[in-house]
């Protein structure tokens, strides 16, 4: 439940970011935004993931146009998602946070 309450916390508005910040925990700008999509992708799996599961406890074998059209807890449960925040926009606040843990191969340098 306080995951969900995190999600909408989180300012869905259109924002400018200050670059220095971002490379302050890496000391590179490349880094971080590396950092900060893979975290982002690993995010919206997580998403896809649960809205997945939620929506095949709608599934059905038989497909008929009834039950397409009047599936409300289908309908609310996907509405649900697409209001959360964006899954960038997650990793972004996680990054300034510093609740991003990663580690670097130094054997690739």
């Amino acid at each position: 439940m306080a995951q969900k309450k995190q999600l909408h916390q989180i300012n869905t508005s259109l924002t400018t970011r200050e670059l220095d910040k971002l490379e302050e925990g890496t000391g590179n700008i490349y880094k971080s935004i590396s950092i900060i999509a893979k975290r982002s992708r690993q995010i919206s799996n997580k998403l896809k993931e649960e809205l997945s599961s939620k929506l095949s406890e709608f599934a059905s074998s038989v497909d008929n146009l009834e039950e397409i059209f009047e599936n409300r807890e289908q309908i609310e449960i996907s509405k649900y998602y697409e209001r959360l925040p964006k899954p960038t926009l997650l990793a972004i606040e996680e990054f300034l946070e510093g609740k991003i843990y990663y580690r670097e191969n130094k054997d690739l340098e």
